[in-house]
């Protein structure tokens, strides 16, 4: 910004620039808009690599889940299920958002800006309860594994993907009803009518507070169950092995300690017949210890992954949810709109966040996602 004061600095331009003629209050007026039109620009940069990083990323977890066989399981289909969702957020509604954002004019159009505002409200609220489906059926896999696993099928998810998208459309579409159409003036605003206090409550309560209310209890549970598997002490066989005593050989293996005095119903055990049963009832009981020591390292992990997805859904998410809400209530409050463009941002951010979080904390992603980069195929 040039000091309005330093005359001296004025001339000094006016007789390099040939220009003695020009004010120094029309000079600064140039340089503000020089410097304006370089944020612009700067901005644009910035917003345009998000958006394409968020669609490569994206891009990349459901080619990876597609290609790798490995993969094709309930449970990642409902991740690639979000990546998708998160893709159509990057495809549909940030590169209009950049155009938005950075011009603050909206010249697309009624019709564009309406269906502008559909596809965000409801891809975004899609993904965000994308999340929610898949702490679910963490939960019941963790909590009800045995039972679960024999409902946990591929039509299962994607009748939970279908009533996440139901749930999605039925909060975009109420403004749809009472948006009235300005075909004859020129629209400069594209936004939801926050003069409805009912339909703010109610989107922002079931795109938001609802599902990360619904989050946080089953992180909170999985997190518990999860600890509770983990650091369970696997110091008895079972009812099947109370004559048998593990302990800890070499090699991770286990030998049978025989309680010579004890006999099965008051018999005594002839030969070696027992002896050589029990042995290999404990290297069953071994081999699942071991089988549950590896469930539980994966539970670890993937609990932690759930965390992380949970504390970064969060950062981004309510900062916008709580403004919004808060514009709707308190009709004498006001934002600055680079601030409220600074929250809207930061939850589309949120669909690139996602697919790095599960590329880099889960080991098979991890792998399958470098044999895909060597242009191997996975399975």
């Amino acid at each position: 910004m040039m000091d309005r004061g330093n005359h001296s600095g004025d001339v000094s331009f006016q007789i390099i620039s040939g220009n003695t003629s020009q004010n120094p209050s029309d000079m600064l007026i140039s340089w503000d808009e020089n410097t304006i039109l370089g944020l612009k620009i700067s901005l644009s940069i910035v917003l345009a690599i998000i958006t394409l990083a968020t669609v490569l990323s994206n891009v990349f977890v459901v080619i990876t889940i597609f290609l790798t066989r490995k993969l094709h399981t309930p449970a990642n289909f409902l991740i690639g299920s979000l990546a998708v969702t998160d893709l159509l957020v990057s495809i549909l509604v940030m590169p209009i958002s950049i155009v938005y954002t950075v011009s603050k004019t909206w010249s697309l159009g009624q019709v564009m800006c309406d269906i502008w505002l559909l596809s965000d409200i409801t891809c975004c609220t899609a993904s965000i309860l994308h999340l929610c489906v898949i702490a679910l059926d963490r939960y019941w896999a963790i909590t009800d594994a045995l039972e679960y696993c024999k409902r946990r099928t591929t039509r299962r998810a994607g009748v939970m993907i279908a009533v996440v998208w139901v749930i999605s459309i039925s909060i975009s579409m109420p403004p749809l009803f009472w948006r009235q159409a300005k075909a004859h003036e020129e629209l400069t605003e594209c936004n939801v009518n926050t003069d409805q206090l009912s339909y703010t409550i109610y989107s922002t309560f079931g795109a938001f507070y609802v599902p990360t209310v619904l989050l946080i209890i089953l992180y909170g549970r999985i997190y518990v169950a999860a600890r509770s598997r983990i650091f369970k002490p696997p110091s008895s066989c079972g009812k099947r092995f109370t004559t048998a005593q593990l302990i800890g050989g070499s090699a991770g293996s286990s030998l049978c300690s025989i309680n010579s005095n004890s006999n099965q119903e008051g018999h005594p055990q002839p030969g070696g017949s027992p002896v050589f049963m029990n042995n290999v009832k404990v290297k069953l009981a071994d081999s699942v210890l071991e089988r549950k020591r590896i469930c539980a390292a994966r539970e670890r992990k993937a609990t932690k992954t759930l965390g992380i997805i949970l504390g970064a859904f969060i950062f981004c998410w309510l900062p916008f949810f709580v403004v919004t809400l808060v514009m709707a209530i308190c009709k004498t409050c006001w934002f600055h709109a680079a601030l409220f463009d600074f929250f809207t941002w930061l939850g589309y951010l949120n669909s690139l966040i996602n697919p790095v979080i599960y590329t880099a904390f889960n080991d098979e992603f991890k792998q399958a996602f470098q044999k895909l980069i060597k242009f191997k195929r996975c399975y």
